[in-house]
């Protein structure tokens, strides 16, 4: 459990826990608010929700009841993929901060960098417009740090040609064998911090008999070995789950995989390839 204290620093010096707990699929109301009061008690300190999950209001509720004091927990959420204007950036930030019924958050990310029924599809200048509504933002204080979230290399290049202050993290699709290897690098390298959301492909990996046979070894379930394994190529990961055996199971994450077996994971082919991928490696 003292991952769930250790930090990592993002450009601006803000420090973010290494291990968030995701709420993607989890519906609103008391499973939501359930689901996070648990993490919250299992010594979660990072809580990631976004407007298009439709559970904010639960999560922010949760996170209100929690008792912990809020400058010690880091609340993450998103601007809807399909808001590309920097007018509606900022009525949806403002949406997002009334339904957690915070005075501000820690993070908040770009969805995607195209509506996700468009997926792929060029909105280099609408993404512009919203990276300007998300400066406004910072330097008002409402968010101590922002960034983006699906952005491919070219998305990234295209935000770096106006940007005053460089998005600092980047949240992508990253579990075993699909480790993005083009943008986690390209965003590395400009100082952003990857952030892997489904770092078990939502279950994919679980089955897998070759993962199974590295986590035997460390006496560890292939969920642990997962977790570990994005942590320890210095990504952030952000499990879900909803069962509070699953939540309390992925906190234990104290063990160090060796780097011989690192580098056998790193090789690996797609652990889930029948998950369905976001297309951010350009």
């Amino acid at each position: 459990m003292a991952i769930l204290t250790e930090t990592y620093k993002l450009a601006n010096g803000v420090l973010i826990p290494k291990v968030a707990f995701g709420t993607w699929q989890i519906p609103s109301g008391d499973t939501a608010y359930q689901a996070v009061r648990n993490a919250l008690s299992a010594g979660y300190r990072h809580i990631d929700t976004a407007l298009a999950y439709r559970n904010e209001a639960s999560v922010g509720q949760a996170i209100r009841d929690s008792g912990i004091p809020r400058e010690e927990i880091f609340v993450t959420t998103k601007l809807p993929a399909e808001t590309k204007s920097y007018r509606g950036a900022l009525a949806d930030f403002d949406e997002s901060i009334k339904n957690l019924g915070l005075d501000y958050v820690d993070l908040y990310l770009v969805h995607a960098p195209w509506p996700w029924g468009r997926m792929g599809q060029n909105y280099d200048e609408g993404n512009l417009a919203v990276w300007q509504a998300l400066e406004e933002i910072y330097q008002r204080g409402r968010a101590k740090a922002i960034g983006v979230s699906n952005f491919a290399v070219r998305d990234l290049k295209n935000v770096f040609k106006q940007a005053t202050v460089k998005p600092m993290v980047n949240q992508i699709q990253y579990y075993l064998g699909f480790t993005e290897p083009q943008i986690t690098q390209f965003s590395e390298a400009n100082g952003l911090l990857v952030e892997a959301y489904s770092p078990l492909a939502t279950g994919g990996v679980l089955n897998n008999p070759d993962v199974q046979k590295v986590a035997d070894k460390y006496g560890v379930s292939v969920a642990q070995l997962a977790l570990r394994f994005v942590l320890q190529n210095g990504v952030l990961p952000l499990p879900k789950a909803v069962n509070q055996a699953h939540i309390e199971a992925n906190t234990h994450l104290d063990f160090v995989i060796s780097e011989a077996d690192m580098q056998t994971l790193n090789a690996m082919p797609d652990a889930a390839d029948r998950y369905m991928h976001n297309p951010t490696q350009g």
